[in-house]
């Protein structure tokens, strides 16, 4: 199952992304899943035409999914973010977007 960041707009993910979540575009992604820095998480936004998804690249299955299919044409931008936030803005963690966000993570968003 996928993680997916949802934005305000179903264009623009990226732009949003780069902006709320400081996060850092790539001109590609990483060669393996296990070059994702320390730390960070692998977002990937996806141009689906007339709206885009932004999955969570969270374990080696997703990365290969949304970064070596060379079948799949679609437009893809990479953005690297903090993993904690990944995981919370995804809902990929058990802390889930509209409870109380702990200290340790406000910090960091």
């Amino acid at each position: 199952m996928g993680y997916y960041i949802e934005t305000s707009g179903l264009k623009n993910k990226a732009e949003c992304i780069l902006k709320d979540y400081a996060g850092e575009e790539l001109p590609q992604p990483p060669a393996r899943y296990d070059d994702i820095p320390t730390g960070m998480g692998l977002i990937v936004v996806v141009n689906n035409g007339p709206f885009e998804a932004a999955a969570f690249c969270h374990c080696p299955g997703e990365f290969a999914e949304f970064t070596q299919d060379q079948s799949d044409p679609r437009p893809r931008r990479y953005i690297l973010i903090d993993r904690l936030v990944a995981e919370y803005a995804s809902g990929f963690s058990m802390i889930k977007p509209g409870r109380p966000l702990p200290a340790w993570l406000k910090e960091k968003i």
